[in-house]
């Protein structure tokens, strides 16, 4: 692996795990054995490491998505849709990049506000885009009645955003707890006549 990958991969470990704020150059230099003035060989500092290492994880995480949608185009879609907070819920708890892109969805370091966001937004709102088009698909096939599409999804990624804060700050056991509570109301209201 060449040191700008290995640089990548360590700096996403530190930034997942301690923050923009508590990760060290220093400590991720050493752990990819090379001295801290070789990291600028690279990037151009702190600021650059971590927006690239952001890039390239919400790359993984969107590869990881379109797999998972993929892979279950024939469920129907309540089980796949109940099925992807499940397995968001998963990837938390097993992949740097999910905890680093989550974490960083919430607690975006204020110095680099606007450009975290610029990167976050577009994903955000094309996993939503691959919601409302699922509804939309399910509905024209006629497996399942939504009074509004759009609407729909947005309740889906709101619920999301609730399930996954709550890894955050709940732990995993809470966070399916509220899955498991609040899945059949959101799915009872999507159908629901208007």
């Amino acid at each position: 692996m060449n040191a700008k990958r290995s640089l990548l991969d360590t700096a996403l470990t530190h930034f997942a795990r301690e923050g923009y704020e508590g990760a060290s150059l220093q400590k991720i230099a050493e752990d990819v054995g090379i001295k801290k003035p070789s990291i600028y060989a690279h990037f151009k500092g702190k600021d650059d490491l971590f927006l690239c290492s952001l890039k390239n994880a919400l790359k993984e995480e969107k590869r990881r998505i379109v797999r998972y949608f993929f892979s279950r185009r024939n469920l129907p879609l309540e089980k796949s849709l109940f099925e992807m907070l499940e397995f968001l819920q998963e990837e938390y708890t097993r992949s740097s990049e999910s905890k680093f892109v989550l974490r960083m969805s919430f607690f975006p370091p204020s110095a680099l506000y606007d450009e975290v966001m610029e990167l976050i937004l577009p994903f955000i709102d094309s996993m939503e885009r691959r919601v409302i088009q699922l509804m939309e698909q399910a509905q024209a096939e006629g497996s399942v009645t939504i009074c509004d599409p759009e609407d729909a999804a947005v309740a889906y990624m709101t619920l999301t955003d609730g399930i996954l804060v709550e890894m955050v700050y709940g732990g995993v056991a809470s966070s399916k707890r509220r899955l498991k509570a609040a899945w059949p109301i959101f799915w009872a209201g999507v159908q629901a006549s208007k």
